[in-house]
C-alpha cells in the first residue's frame, strides 16, 4: 500500500454515514484508499422518516473524487438489518475489512419524562446496531485474520455537565460496556474493537454549540481523522480504548476504581463491627 492510500484494498462499512461525523468518517476513509458501504436510513435526529438522497449524495461524492463507494438503507436497529448491511458490503465489494458504527438518534427526556418507547428505539439504534453489525462482521474478520470495529460512545454517559437525557446517556453507556467486552473477546485475533467519544457539530446539538459560540471549532472532520488511525493496519496493538476527540484534541478515557476514596472512608464508618 502506499503512504497516500494505506486502506488501499480495504473495505469499510460506515453506519450513519449521509450526515454529519458519520459524512466525515466516509469521506476520510475513501480519501485513504477505502472502498466504503455508506449506509444511512436517513431518518430524522429522533429516527422518524427514511431519505436515501443523503446517502447518495455522500457515494456521488466518494466517486467524483476517483474512490469507490456503494449506498445502503438497512435499518441498523436489529440483527437483521446488521447482517443485511455487512451482506451488502461483501456483494458491492468482496470483503469487509472495517466497521465504524456511528448511526444515532436521540430523545432527550429526564427520568420523570422519558418512555418506554424512548428506550427501546435509542437501545436499539445505538447499542443493538453496534453489536448486530460487530457480529456479522466478526466471521469475516477473523477468517482473514484482520479487522478494525469502532464504536460511539458518548460523554453524555458518564458526564453530568450533559444532559441529553437518560435514554440517551444509558444507551451510550451501554455500547460503552459493549465495546470493552467486545475488545476481550477479540483479543490476539488480528480483529480489534475500540470507541471514539466525538466532540463535534452534529444536527443534534448545532443550536447549542452555535448558542455557546464554539460549532466553528468543532467540525467532524478531527473525528474522522482518529477513526482512520484506529482502523489503520498498524494499530492492531490498539484494542479495548476509548478516546474522546474535541476541537483537534484527544484524551483517553479510563474506567478506575479505587478502595481508597472519601466515601469509601465514609462507607467503611457506617459499617457495622462484628
Amino acid at each position: 500500500m502506499s503512504t497516500a492510500q494505506p486502506l488501499a484494498g480495504r473495505v469499510a462499512v460506515i453506519t450513519g454515514a449521509g450526515r454529519g461525523i458519520g459524512r466525515a468518517h466516509a469521506l476520510h476513509l475513501a480519501s485513504l484508499g477505502a472502498a466504503v458501504l455508506v449506509n444511512d436510513v436517513g431518518s430524522s435526529v429522533a429516527g422518524v422518516g427514511a431519505d436515501a438522497t443523503p446517502a447518495m449524495e455522500v457515494v456521488a461524492e466518494i466517486e467524483a473524487a476517483g474512490g469507490r463507494a456503494a449506498v445502503n438503507s438497512d435499518d441498523v436497529a436489529s440483527f437483521v438489518g446488521g447482517e443485511r448491511i455487512v451482506q451488502a458490503a461483501i456483494a458491492a465489494f468482496g470483503r469487509i475489512d472495517i466497521v465504524v458504527n456511528n448511526a444515532g438518534i436521540v430523545a432527550a427526556g429526564s427520568l420523570a419524562t422519558v418512555t418506554e418507547s424512548d428506550m427501546l428505539r435509542l437501545f436499539a439504534v445505538h447499542c443493538i446496531g453496534s453489536v448486530a453489525t460487530a457480529r456479522a462482521a466478526l466471521p469475516f474478520m477473523l477468517a482473514q485474520g484482520h479487522g478494525r470495529i469502532v464504536n460511539t460512545v458518548s460523554e453524555a454517559a458518564l458526564d453530568t455537565r450533559f444532559t441529553a437525557g437518560v435514554a440517551y446517556g444509558g444507551a451510550k453507556g451501554a455500547v460503552w460496556a459493549a465495546t470493552i467486552a467486545m475488545a476481550a473477546e477479540v483479543a490476539g485475533t488480528g480483529v480489534t474493537v475500540n470507541a471514539v467519544s466525538p466532540g463535534a457539530r452534529t444536527r443534534m446539538n448545532e443550536a447549542m454549540l452555535q448558542a455557546a459560540g464554539t460549532a466553528d471549532a468543532l467540525g467532524p472532520e478531527h473525528i474522522a481523522r482518529l477513526v482512520g488511525l484506529l482502523v489503520a493496519d498498524d494499530a492492531g496493538d490498539i484494542n479495548g480504548a476509548v478516546v474522546h476527540a474535541a476541537g483537534g484534541a484527544l484524551r483517553e478515557y479510563k474506567v478506575s476504581r479505587s478502595g481508597d476514596t472519601p466515601l469509601v472512608a465514609r462507607l467503611l464508618g457506617l459499617a457495622p463491627t462484628a
